[in-house]
């Protein structure tokens, strides 16, 4: 492990989870001994996944990572990361616009808990363009997206559609 001693945190709303975000994920555990995979619960949005359901398929696609927790958390990012003891923020770059917004959030993360560090890694070129919304997308409308999410996500989105539509 590169970071002997630290447990990362990668945080997110994983409506669903994707195959970029499975990439940062599994690329951080290679990296650090803990990982908490932290699913955010946020009020201000209308999730098509519940967070126990989200929960449930993070643990599912991520069951080969030994190394890897996923927990559920609502309220402000840097309480949940000193509540689980983590030292670092993880968090993935797709493009220039998300650096500028997950730069601020550093920012003030590093504003009201100067402990925790948080580090940013670039996705992978094929993931560059790829986000939750458009994958809801694509699946609401019988859209193939075989190659964006594992396959438990796929058969999860699937089955909420098809009870949509009903």
């Amino acid at each position: 492990m590169l970071y002997d001693n630290a447990k990362a945190i990668c945080p997110g709303s994983f409506d669903p989870v994707t195959n970029g975000h499975v990439d940062i994920i599994e690329r951080a555990a290679q990296l650090f001994p803990t990982v908490v995979v932290g699913v955010l619960k946020n009020s201000n949005k209308k999730p098509l996944f519940s967070v126990e359901e989200r929960v449930d398929l993070l643990k599912s696609v991520l069951s080969h990572l030994p190394n890897v927790e996923v927990l559920s958390f609502s309220g402000l990012l840097v309480d949940f990361v000193s509540q689980v003891k983590g030292k670092l923020i993880v968090k993935g770059l797709r493009a220039i616009s998300d650096f500028e917004i997950e730069f601020q959030m550093a920012l003030n993360n590093k504003r009201m808990a100067p402990n925790i560090e948080t580090m940013f890694m670039m996705t992978k070129n094929e993931y560059s363009f790829l986000s939750s919304s458009m994958v809801k997308e694509i699946a609401q409308y019988g859209g193939d997206i075989h190659d964006l999410v594992p396959a438990q996500v796929e058969a999860a989105l699937h089955g909420k559609y098809k009870l949509m539509q009903v």
